[in-house]
């Protein structure tokens, strides 16, 4: 399938992500080389294959231990613009249109 750079840009609008013109070339021939796999992934023929898992489901869980690379609120909000009680301040994303 193959991607236009209009494509390119509406979907970089849509992810509020930056691509600048010289790289929409480069954007649109992996876009495309990435619709092509999944593609060809839906063309497999798996009659007869069982659905699979990474792990068996009776396979015991590991117990969540804190590693020490957490870092503290203090150092964590030292290099933020804005920050209050622990937590970062960020300008609101989505308006409410209808207060």
């Amino acid at each position: 399938m193959s991607i236009h750079h209009e494509d390119v840009r509406k979907i970089a609008e849509l992810a509020r992500l930056e691509i600048p013109d010289h790289q929409l070339e480069r954007t649109a021939r992996e876009l495309s080389a990435v619709l092509d796999y999944a593609a060809a992934l839906q063309r497999l023929d798996l009659t007869g294959c069982e659905p699979s898992s990474l792990a068996p489901a009776d396979a015991p869980l590991r117990d969540d231990q804190l590693d020490g690379r957490r870092l503290a609120p203090e150092v964590a909000l030292a290099a933020a613009p804005e920050g209050e009680h622990g937590f970062f301040l960020v300008p609101p994303v989505v308006e409410n249109l209808n207060p």
